[in-house]
């Protein structure tokens, strides 16, 4: 496939990928070892990336995948040059534990601010992120356990930590923010809600946020709106008859009625976030969108735009369903299990960065395809990034080149196929875990003999 010279030129930027959207060098500012370390912050975080974009690659195989491919990463040392490093992960797993979360997390956010700086606006010149929220569940390790407490029935306690993730996804790339987290049961157990405001802060200024019915409640848009952003959420039935009650209708047609409000917290709001100010109410419209005989959408937004521009941007809030499927599924994010909750965190972040990397490399090929990024395929695209560039690293820029031009020309060739509107066979659920130990309970210890029992 011929390339243009300004393709050739994003070739030339693009070696080693990492190189075009974060300089890892600064890690090692962050993170300072000795002299002659091999494993370095910037090495370390490297190796974390190949790991979570081949979920089935151990210590000991990024490893030897280090001595193989020596990345321009690695610092100047006499074992790398005469060939004498040692294949043992100990060294690396040590270096992985002393790396403090903070870089980790410094870098997964200037991969992801550098790629949601390329990504194409969609309304008004504005970037929208889709909210959504979604649980992980870890090994069954005691400390693990302590932080995330797994749920429980009338039958006992179960042996796995449950972690509620919010997330945001940027909606024209797909590109992920990292999640928030927390606690889903137990006495420190977070909501999503809760989780949702915390994110906003991460967001670009001026944002768009859309989101399902669980995150329709006037705490959520307040904090959006506080931060500067605008929102645009759906409501449950009830909910949103509550406020229609006292609002104006402004027009109306056969598909559609539009209401202006003005929202003020109700007591349970007040209960459930009480740092809300007394004075606090929004300005907003209500849309009541008929998109077929079973399905209308109660939605309420800062937003200016009619009915029927909204209806159609929110038929697009499913596809944070498929960026979750594609972090937990595809990238087996849903599968890690560290022991600990410091190594659980620094692999979750590096997962988005791998994500992202993937997405990114999606968005290259779709632009040699002229259609959006999810017109590409992301498993299939995965696929192509794993077989012809992860094989081997390449230490020269031409070699590179070569490789990720044979790369990008079959990833154009990971198109979706043109589906119809609906169906014609039912979704599955994928399988989460085995069924023989989906309801393992916690064993519940002996319980201690009483003095009066050994008479």
């Amino acid at each position: 496939m011929k390339q243009s010279p300004e393709q050739i030129l994003e070739f030339d930027r693009a070696f080693e990928q990492l190189k075009d959207l974060v300089d890892l060098r600064q890690a090692d500012q962050l993170h300072p070892r000795r002299p002659n370390a091999i494993y370095t912050a910037c090495v370390v975080l490297w190796m974390l990336i190949f790991q979570r974009l081949k979920p089935d690659a151990s210590l000991e195989a990024a490893v030897k995948h280090l001595i193989e491919n020596q990345p321009g990463y690695l610092p100047e040392n006499k074992r790398l040059s005469q060939g004498t490093l040692s294949s043992n992960s100990a060294a690396y797993s040590r270096a992985r534990s002393e790396l403090p979360l903070d870089v980790v997390k410094w870098f997964s956010n200037e991969i992801t601010r550098a790629i949601v700086g390329q990504s194409e606006t969609l309304l008004d010149g504005r970037q929208i992120f889709l909210l959504d929220g979604t649980t992980i569940t870890l090994a069954p390790e005691k400390e693990l356990q302590t932080k995330f407490p797994p749920a429980s029935n009338q039958h006992g306690e179960s042996v796995w930590p449950v972690v509620n993730l919010t997330v945001f996804h940027e909606l024209s790339s797909g590109c992920a923010l990292l999640p928030q987290l927390g606690a889903m049961y137990g006495p420190e157990a977070v909501s999503e809600t809760e989780l949702a405001r915390n994110g906003m802060h991460c967001l670009p200024d001026e944002s768009i946020i859309m989101a399902d019915a669980g995150f329709g409640i006037f705490g959520v848009a307040y904090q959006a709106q506080l931060l500067g952003h605008d929102f645009f959420l759906r409501m449950k039935k009830l909910n949103f008859e509550s406020l229609r009650a006292k609002a104006k209708l402004v027009s109306q047609s056969p598909k559609h009625k539009t209401y202006q409000h003005q929202w003020t917290p109700t007591p349970k709001n007040r209960k459930t976030q009480p740092g809300l100010p007394r004075d606090a109410s929004l300005a907003v419209v209500l849309h009541e969108i008929i998109v077929n005989e079973t399905l209308t959408l109660y939605c309420v937004t800062s937003l200016p735009q009619d009915a029927a521009t909204l209806g159609n941007l929110y038929n697009q809030r499913v596809n944070v369903e498929v960026d979750i499927r594609n972090l937990k599924v595809v990238l087996d994010t849903e599968n890690i299990r560290a022991k600990k909750v410091d190594t659980f965190l620094k692999e979750l972040y590096t997962s988005v960065v791998a994500y992202n990397l993937v997405g990114q490399f999606r968005r290259q090929a779709a632009e040699l395809n002229q259609v959006a990024p999810r017109r590409m395929s992301f498993k299939r695209t995965w696929t192509t990034f794993q077989t012809f560039l992860l094989k081997h690293l390449h230490t020269e820029p031409e070699s590179w080149r070569e490789s990720f031009e044979r790369a990008l020309f079959y990833a154009t060739k990971d198109k979706l196929p043109n589906r119809a509107a609906s169906r014609s066979v039912k979704r599955e659920c994928y399988a989460k875990r085995s069924k023989r130990d989906h309801f393992e309970k916690r064993k519940k210890p002996p319980e201690k003999l009483k003095h009066t029992d050994l008479k």
